[in-house]
């Protein structure tokens, strides 16, 4: 109990740091519109004093106008008081075009910043958050921004130099009625201090809510046919309820904080107003006072309360401005993949050598996930990684294309650590084809150029000859330009699996990496497809992932991955001789493949070199893709 005083202290300190140390990113933001900032004080000097000029006009309107009747001010003043507004007016309009377009100008440059930023981090990044949550963060995050420099702030610091050029004056006119007025208003700044540090927290915990809510929404709608195959859009409705119902208490919270801070600068005014008429009453029966005074020290006062109502309205802008900039601060603190100490090695040409020594790796601490892994893979070969799911393939392939640095040991390739290269002289030389094809909502030439951008169009239809793209493709309307929607969703899996491997034809990398790159495709599509296989993996390093065994019999290592590990390496005919897991994994498909599509007799087909062990294993079933579908899925 002894240390509880000293913690809520430790916590208010905290809550302080955090309500300014957005500050000096606040003035990074500002810095480069230096100009405009000046030009723009300017401007709101000049509307502010003339805001003066009806006050000032009221006085002598009040004293001298009616009080000693010169009837011949009142045109003058009334001309200065239309001059002055006028002014005002321009002013007002000219601060508006100005800052808010430089706004939204500054919106738009830090969703680039961010953007380009978080498309910079590394894949360890993306594993750990939401493509919502980072949809969220460029879009959102960044949009209160706009009041650090919009016409918000810059009326503030008007309203500010208004109420010191009031407060200055006023205290000419009566000291006594300004320092009781002034003592109120100290005491309601003190109130609304108070008011922010408990509203603060709240706004901080917004822009986490929207990020979260947007997160499972982009989520549910991306996933909306796993959601309609298992008839679950009930259960979505509540979770996104429950989402936007933490959103909504929030907001309410809010608004109930800013409504009580506006109710209580209303009882200001109130409490200001009252104390003015009973010193100013007195005053002027008194005959210390005139009554064109006391009119224009009443104008004066509501000049110095103007900014607490301002502070009411834009602090709680300024709050969500600073709370966004602090977690987009957070974004462009995390480093990027070619900032991580020690990478400063241009990768040459790739030969194609890779080499594990010793590696392990650890998604998590304390959770490694490969353990001691070493082989060497010879430039222009095929290492095939067989073994069940989770055995570590895809880390290993990872690790490969550098996505991911070793908790231990080294990936080398030509002789060089990936850890000490600049990713961007490496990975334009990978070429990589996956299981989960993804196509962008775009045309399929957009689609296979997207590996190169500048590939002219023969070389685009070359590429989509040589994965049979051109099968489907021409059968089409507009054929090429035909638009495949949102990840591919109006062409098949095999189509899509096609539309990938012509990309990577046309990247002519130095290392290819295959992620069961014809799963969706059936037997006879895959029969076609094998020539662009061959054709893109000749001459270049190639890493194969395949649960179809029988896919990578060809291959010049075959490494079996298990629990982290590689119990055994060879080629196909090396490791079936040697009767272990290969063998077991071997046999058993191909023995639940003549099980499921072979007729009667047909599985005793004795493969060349293999005795009675292997049935049919060169042999292929019209139905072998769902055989294998199913073997997956048993497995």
């Amino acid at each position: 109990m002894a240390d509880e005083p000293e913690s809520k202290t430790d916590k208010k300190s905290e809550k302080k740091k955090l309500a300014w140390k957005s500050l000096p990113d606040a003035w990074a933001l500002l810095r480069p519109r230096k100009g405009i900032l000046a030009l723009g004080l300017v401007l709101i000097t000049v509307g502010k004093l003339a805001g003066f000029a009806l006050p000032a006009s009221l006085r002598l309107v009040f004293d001298d106008v009616i009080g000693k009747h010169k009837i011949e001010l009142l045109v003058p003043l009334i001309l200065a008081v239309v001059t002055a507004t006028a002014i005002q007016g321009l002013t007002s309009f000219t601060l508006t075009q100005l800052f808010s377009k430089s706004a939204q100008r500054m919106i738009t440059e830090l969703r680039k910043q961010v953007q380009a930023h978080i498309g910079r981090l590394p894949v360890t990044f993306y594993d750990s958050h939401k493509t919502g949550v980072l949809v969220s963060r460029i879009m959102s995050d960044v949009e209160g921004v706009r009041n650090l420099i919009g016409t918000g702030l810059i009326e503030l610091v008007g309203g500010f130099l208004t109420a010191a050029v009031a407060l200055v004056w006023m205290l000419t006119i009566s000291w006594k009625m300004t320092v009781a007025s002034f003592a109120v208003l100290l005491l309601f700044g003190f109130g609304i201090n108070k008011a922010f540090a408990t509203i603060r927290p709240i706004f901080r915990a917004r822009p986490k809510i929207t990020a979260e809510v947007t997160g499972r929404l982009t989520e549910s709608l991306g996933g909306v046919r796993v959601v309609k195959g298992y008839h679950a859009e009930e259960r979505e409705e509540k979770v996104f309820a429950s989402g936007v119902q933490r959103l909504l208490d929030n907001v309410l919270k809010t608004l109930t904080a800013t409504s009580l801070m506006g109710m209580s600068a209303t009882v200001l005014l109130g409490l200001v107003s009252a104390v003015v008429m009973f010193f100013g009453a007195r005053q002027i029966l008194a005959g210390t006072m005139t009554t064109g005074q006391l009119v224009l020290y009443s104008s004066l006062l509501a000049m110095l309360v103007a900014p607490i109502f301002q502070i009411v309205a834009i602090g709680t802008q300024l709050t969500e401005a600073l709370t966004g900039l602090e977690r987009t601060k957070e974004i462009l603190s995390e480093k990027m993949e070619d900032e991580a100490p020690g990478r400063s090695v241009d990768m040459p040409r790739v030969e194609g050598l890779v080499e594990f020594q010793n590696v392990n790796f650890a998604y998590d601490a304390n959770k490694p996930v490969l353990f001691d892994v070493s082989f060497v893979s010879e430039p222009d070969s095929v290492t095939a990684l067989v073994g069940p799911s989770g055995a570590g393939k895809s880390t290993i392939i990872g690790l490969i294309a550098a996505f991911y640095t070793p908790t231990q040991g080294r990936v080398i390739v030509d002789g060089t650590d990936l850890a000490t290269v600049r990713l961007r002289t490496y990975r334009t030389q990978l070429g990589v084809v996956l299981q989960d094809t993804f196509l962008f909502d775009g045309t399929i030439r957009e689609n296979v150029a997207f590996a190169k951008p500048e590939a002219g169009e023969a070389e685009i239809l070359e590429a989509c000859r040589i994965a049979r793209v051109d099968e489907f493709a021409e059968g089409f309307e507009k054929k090429y330009d035909t638009v495949v929607g949102e990840r591919g969703v109006k062409l098949s899996g095999g189509q899509k699996q096609r539309v990938s491997i012509a990309r990577a034809i046309l990247a002519d990398p130095r290392i290819l990496i295959l992620d069961e790159a014809t799963s969706s495709l059936d037997s006879e599509s895959e029969a076609l497809i094998q020539e662009g296989l061959r054709y893109l993996m000749r001459g270049r390093s190639t890493f194969v992932i395949a649960h179809r065994l029988s896919t990578i019999r060809r291959a010049d290592q075959i490494l079996v991955v298990e629990a982290g590990k590689i119990i055994e390496r060879g080629t196909h005919e090396s490791l079936y001789k040697l009767g272990g897991r290969y063998y077991d994994l071997y046999t058993r498909q191909h023995g639940i493949e003549t099980n499921l599509f072979l007729a009667p007799g047909e599985g005793d087909t004795v493969e060349e070199g293999e005795g009675k062990k292997g049935d049919a294993g060169g042999r292929q079933s019209g139905g072998l893709n769902d055989a294998m579908r199913f073997v997956r899925g048993q497995n």
